[in-house]
């Protein structure tokens, strides 16, 4: 097992490693958001996304097996690790970024590492909070703030407005809940194992609403669709939800936060380098601040990681 030995406790890696695994993460992250847009224009969303689970999880279906099996007890609970992680949370955000704009999204997105902190502290006793955590989680997000504070403006609220931006919370909360309780209780199951289930498993539902819900949504198979398919699946999902699984016990929850605010950084300098957006004062003074927190949360110290067991695992 490359993630975890079958006890629970982590193999060592080099810092070299880590912060490649993490730029990695944060980058092709990043790259998702313009490639997606790409296959929306051919592709109903639900249909999209369920696709793209299923062709991750098809692709690692390999790697999986050559990973042995596990257990229906830990089988199951990776399934509803999916459930959290991919399937309910990205179907929210799906409807919910029907009534808000996708600047609003991302600030609201931008609340992920309070909420890691936050959830992580109730979940996990040996996640304190301190000045330092709070502060990089806050740098980041006033740097999101920043970014987009041209696109948030004029917006009326209404109560369609008002329930995208409750949908969007919960399923933020949702992701938070999801990532603590992987690192707590999956650090001894393979990442390629992990990843696999998830991805099945959430292929599944999205599928199945897709077919209830878009069946008379055209839906045009183009070159153009199937590689922001096989992108999304292979580099967007498998390859960088292999290497979250395997950074999870080695890095603070405090630096998983600022990840999630890296990666809108990226798509922001894409947009101006590939797109053709503006360059704009409000930039350089989000991307600076997101850099000085991701910067100081990577630098705080790192709590162990709990030791997976049967008898604090949730039934």
């Amino acid at each position: 097992m490359d993630s975890a030995t079958a006890s629970g406790t982590v193999k060592p890696a080099g810092s070299l490693k880590v912060a490649l695994a993490y730029c990695t993460c944060f980058i092709l992250w990043g790259s998702t958001w313009s490639v997606v847009k790409v296959g929306l224009e051919d592709l109903p969303p639900l249909r999209f996304l369920g696709t793209r689970m299923l062709v991750a999880g098809l692709f690692l279906l390999p790697f999986a097996r050559s990973r042995g099996r596990v257990d229906a007890r830990t089988g199951g609970r990776i399934a509803a690790l999916g459930l959290l992680q991919l399937a309910v949370p990205f179907g929210l955000l799906f409807f919910a970024q029907q009534w808000i704009p996708s600047s609003w999204a991302a600030l609201l997105f931008s609340t992920f590492p309070l909420w890691l902190l936050l959830i992580g502290r109730v979940l996990m006793p040996d996640q304190p909070l301190t000045p330092g955590k709070l502060l990089a989680a806050s740098l980041g997000a006033v740097g999101v703030v920043v970014l987009h504070s041209s696109g948030v403006e004029g917006l009326a609220l209404s109560g369609k407005v008002l329930l995208g931006v409750v949908m969007t919370l919960v399923a933020v909360a949702i992701i938070a809940v999801a990532n603590v309780l992987a690192r707590r209780y999956m650090s001894h199951v393979p990442a390629q194992v992990l990843v696999f289930g998830q991805t099945l498993s959430s292929a599944v539902p999205l599928l199945a609403l897709s077919f209830l819900l878009e069946a008379d949504s055209p839906g045009n198979w183009t070159p153009r669709a199937m590689g922001a398919v096989f992108y999304l699946a292979v580099f967007g999902t498998a390859f960088t939800y292999l290497c979250l699984y395997w950074l999870l016990p080695r890095i603070s929850l405090t630096a998983l936060g600022a990840m999630a605010l890296l990666d809108t950084l990226v798509a922001v300098v894409l947009g101006v380098a590939f797109l053709g957006e503006p360059f704009t004062l409000s930039l350089v003074v989000g991307g600076a601040l997101i850099l000085g927190g991701a910067a100081l949360a990577n630098v705080l110290p790192k709590e162990a990681t709990p030791r997976p067991t049967d008898e604090g695992t949730p039934s």
